[in-house]
């Protein structure tokens, strides 16, 4: 058996032994991962028809909610790096998706109607979408107390 080959096995091995040694909660975190993994994947295919990435729409809905917007206070509330926010905003502008107004020092950003009306069109058929996940296999109790606890585990990780 060749030397890479008997590595291959090893890490394999290792890797076998490591799963078997999780904790519950590690594995909850990697099911999770792997969920949210895969709904995104099958969300940006879903919001392609509008346009959009799963990001993007994201973002779009973040300034809905609290428009206008600091572009610092987007960056901690959107699912993108700060670096990434400032180049998904500037082709956002360059679509006429929203505005950039400077005041001093910091940039608000405020949907454009153009925008507002992509964010409506695409809002319900994404909220079917997604909620679909769910409906398909959980029952309503069940999704009430799947919400409860991730709820908790999200409150609590901020902590």
């Amino acid at each position: 058996m060749t030397r890479c080959h008997l590595s291959s096995k090893v890490k394999t091995k290792k890797g076998r032994d490591a799963l078997k040694n999780n904790t519950l909660g590690s594995l909850i975190w990697l099911r999770m991962m792997r969920f949210t993994h895969q709904s995104n994947l099958l969300s940006n295919e879903f919001l392609k028809e509008y346009g959009l990435t799963t990001a993007q729409f994201d973002v779009l809905l973040q300034i809905h909610i609290a428009q206008p917007i600091m572009q610092s206070e987007l960056a901690k509330k959107a699912t993108v790096t700060e670096g990434g926010i400032s180049r998904m905003l500037t082709r956002l502008e360059q679509e006429n998706m929203i505005t950039r107004t400077k005041q001093w020092k910091t940039n608000y950003i405020q949907l454009t109607e153009k925008g507002q009306l992509l964010l409506d069109n695409a809002f319900d058929a994404q909220l079917q979408f997604q909620s679909a996940f769910f409906d398909d296999v959980l029952s309503h109790d069940e999704q009430k107390q799947l919400y409860a606890l991730m709820s908790r585990v999200e409150k609590n990780s901020r902590n």
